[in-house]
């Protein structure tokens, strides 16, 4: 028997991985995806992707979309309180799993695990314990397309943000920077593969630098 589940997107090559792995492995159907959206900017958290490229997406991969918002200055008491009111609203309709697409930070999944067993709600790894590399290569080869919207200036210059996620991005990432970017080093939109069912189109806007540190890579519809 399928379990319903409900799917964190952050519309990143690690969210269609684990999306892809899901529906690959069977036994559980999305019943919808939940994003994190800034209330400042209306864009997706950390990525810097506007709404209705998220919802662009959405339509294409053929799942309802529930976003959340959250203030710039958010501190982790406001993020969770959010979260829970969604979480809490979806477990009233039956849905016990939310799907993750962390791939090896422990601090971060016994975050995750802890705040959803307050509410008795269960958490699911698909990408878990995978190697980064691997995957990255796997990603490409699937025919997944995806662009880096946003870098950390600390470790990657501004000429990553805007490049488009594949073998050649890969070769040019320092040694200490995973090809995932799971240690937060980057973010990407996904804007097709096997999941879509259309392309999801846009142009190239240009690239900002915000609270000093991270540049972000506008794309524009």
């Amino acid at each position: 028997m399928s379990q319903e589940v409900l799917f964190t997107w952050s519309g990143g090559k690690d969210s269609a991985l684990a999306l892809y792995e899901l529906l690959r492995i069977g036994g559980s159907t999305v019943a919808s995806l939940l994003t994190t959206l800034s209330e400042d900017y209306d864009r997706i958290s950390m990525h810097g992707v506007r709404r209705i490229l998220l919802e662009q997406q959405a339509q294409s991969l053929g799942f309802p979309l529930e976003t959340v918002f959250i203030p710039k200055e958010a501190d982790n008491t406001i993020y969770e309180s959010r979260m829970s009111e969604i979480l809490n609203q979806y477990k009233r309709a039956g849905i016990s799993t939310i799907v993750f697409g962390d791939i090896f930070l422990s601090d971060l999944r016994a975050y995750r695990e802890e705040n959803l067993s307050r509410i008795a709600m269960n958490a699911l790894f698909p990408l878990w314990g995978m190697d980064t590399g691997e995957l990255a290569e796997r990603f490409i080869e699937l025919g997944f397309a995806a662009i880096v919207t946003c870098v950390d200036g600390d470790v990657l210059d501004e000429t990553f943000a805007g490049s488009l996620y594949n073998r050649d991005f890969l070769s040019r990432l320092p040694q200490e920077v995973d090809p995932c970017g799971e240690n937060g080093e980057f973010h990407t939109f996904v804007f097709d593969g096997p999941l879509f069912s259309r392309r999801i189109q846009f142009e190239k806007g240009e690239v900002v630098l915000r609270n000093e540190r991270f540049y972000f890579c506008d794309l524009i519809p």
